[in-house]
């Protein structure tokens, strides 16, 4: 029986060195000199007699992975061997598994019992002239932390995206009781920098669009970037004015600059809904009037935000600056969704990510 090392940096540990032959069952009189092998020699007196021999040292537990083996000489006439971890309280006639604080792979059925008398399908039997192994791993408890960390990475890179400084702020103060520090890796020529960018500046001007003070907005896009305002002030104008129910600045700019509009790609549905939005006496509550929901200065938010991020001198991919890490892969899953029940000849309920998401929360509750 011996041990392997999988990372260094861990803490010293003793390890198992031999078997531990003052604290086994009676059934054990046979011992090699070596104390690496021993022979069950106790009739079979009844059913649940069994003969059981523990290591001379624990397990270690600071590392990723610990593995031993055994090699079954004979299994004997029912082939009732088992291999396993017990506790030091362990009682020694009875089979790794069948207590409380262990676990045992059993040769004769290939059963893994947990703690229980029901065990669950593991894999093969085995019996004499097998070698069996037993790892102890941290493999499902790093899983797990690699899926909590990447989900904060996927959050944290959503927050600096989009400029959300404070709640960033608060998310890193409340993450440094739990994890280490949190960053997002390059990806396709995108990476966590390339989030930080003007990042102040772009909570300010979410901020400023949210609350519909659009003079304050444009005076603060005219200081830090310029460029985006000569390209886009006429257009953005006139949807920031409709969106926050400036009508009348919204109509003069509409008849200066929206015809221009008129027939090009991408601008002839808003375009339209634009000018029917004029047309009504209680826009609100027109067929276009979601226009004037609080949700278009998010839009018109997102839109100022990757515009932003496009100026940064460093980013390779502008595609990037559209969307966030988090919105990719939702896109992704929801083309995967899609193709499958295309695959399956569009049969069963339609796909729709809220409802999934949803989903996954009532199950946790």
């Amino acid at each position: 029986m011996g041990g392997k090392r999988e990372e260094e940096d861990f803490e010293e540990e003793e390890v198992p060195t031999e078997l531990n032959t003052i604290n086994s069952s009676g059934g054990f009189l046979v011992v090699s000199p070596d104390k690496l092998s021993v022979k069950y020699t106790s009739v079979n007196l009844h059913g649940h007699d069994v003969g059981v021999v523990q290591a001379n040292k624990p397990a270690p537990v600071k590392r990723l992975v610990y593995y031993f083996e055994i090699y079954v000489k004979d299994a004997g006439a029912k082939g009732q061997i088992a291999i396993g971890f017990t506790s030091e309280s362990f009682k020694m006639r009875r089979q790794p598994g069948w207590e409380a604080n262990s676990c045992g792979y059993h040769g004769d059925d290939g059963l893994l019992y947990r703690g229980q008398g029901k065990g669950e399908a593991f894999g093969p039997t085995f019996t004499t002239n097998d070698t069996v192994g037993g790892v102890l791993a941290l493999t499902v408890i790093l899983f797990l932390l690699s899926i909590y960390i990447s989900v904060l990475r996927l959050v944290r890179s959503y927050l600096q995206h989009y400029g959300y400084e404070d709640t960033l702020n608060s998310f890193d103060l409340a993450g440094k009781t739990t994890v280490p520090p949190v960053f997002v890796a390059q990806e396709n020529g995108f990476n966590e920098q390339d989030n930080v960018y003007a990042l102040n500046q772009r909570k300010t001007l979410r901020q400023l669009i949210r609350n519909g003070e659009i003079d304050a907005a444009f005076d603060k896009l005219r200081n830090w970037h310029p460029w985006i305002v000569q390209e886009n002030y006429d257009s953005m104008s006139f949807i920031l004015f409709v969106t926050v129910g400036a009508l009348e600045e919204a109509v003069k700019y509409g008849r200066m600059e929206l015809a221009k509009y008129f027939g090009l790609a991408g601008f002839e549905e808003l375009v339209q809904d634009c000018v029917a939005l004029l047309a009504y006496e209680k826009p609100q509550e027109s067929s276009v009037g979601y226009l004037l929901e609080d949700s278009q200065r998010e839009i018109v938010a997102d839109t100022v935000n990757a515009m932003i991020l496009s100026t940064n001198p460093n980013v390779k991919d502008l595609h990037g600056c559209l969307h966030s890490c988090l919105e990719r892969l939702l896109r992704q899953l929801t083309a995967c969704c899609l193709e499958r029940r295309s695959m399956n000849g569009d049969q069963g309920e339609a796909f729709h990510l809220h409802r999934v998401l949803n989903s996954g929360k009532k199950a946790k509750c």
